[in-house]
């Protein structure tokens, strides 16, 4: 399943061939099983069809399990109900601060501003714009966005200087 699948619900219908008992005789059939996917769902779900397996003349039908995986998506990760996404800013906007806009699974953008400085492990944590919680209508998770900082590639001789005199007396 896709993530947007999963974000929003949907219905996949399966074509299963199987083996039933008719008039004392064993006849392969195909069957359509349709899934409705509840938005919020997770990957390892599991949906059962009871006696839609195969069926022998000494025992009924088994039971069908499916198993929801997600798909990798471009964009976003999944951790429970959060959502996460890795925005890259220049090491001088970690160290003073920027604003973008990011835009959310179900496409609204939303503007955020970083006033903190961004170490490699602070994260931003937009509340209720992740995952459908499944088992909480109305509830979501968090989207938490993660930083890539870029720092320059070569710095000249008076830049390191500038640097060396600016930093001296930070505070680690």
């Amino acid at each position: 399943m896709t993530l947007q699948e999963m974000y929003y619900g949907t219905q996949k219908n399966l074509r299963v061939t199987r083996k039933v008992m008719r008039n004392g005789r064993q006849e392969q059939i195909q069957e359509t099983l349709p899934i409705d996917i509840k938005p919020g769902w997770k990957s390892g779900t599991r949906i059962k069809f009871t006696e839609k397996g195969d069926e022998t003349p000494t025992t009924i039908a088994a039971d069908i399990i499916f198993t929801v995986e997600q798909k990798p998506h471009p964009q976003f990760e999944r951790d429970g109900n959060d959502l996460i996404k890795t925005v890259t800013v220049d090491l001088n906007e970690a160290l003073l601060g920027t604003s973008f806009s990011v835009y959310t699974l179900d496409g609204k953008a939303m503007d955020v501003k970083v006033d903190e400085i961004i170490s490699p492990s602070y994260v931003k944590i937009l509340p209720g714009e992740g995952m459908p919680m499944s088992k909480t209508p109305g509830a979501r998770g968090d989207l938490k966005i993660k930083f890539n900082i870029r720092f320059p590639k070569a710095l000249s001789a008076e830049q390191q200087r500038g640097l060396q005199s600016i930093l001296a007396g930070v505070t680690y």
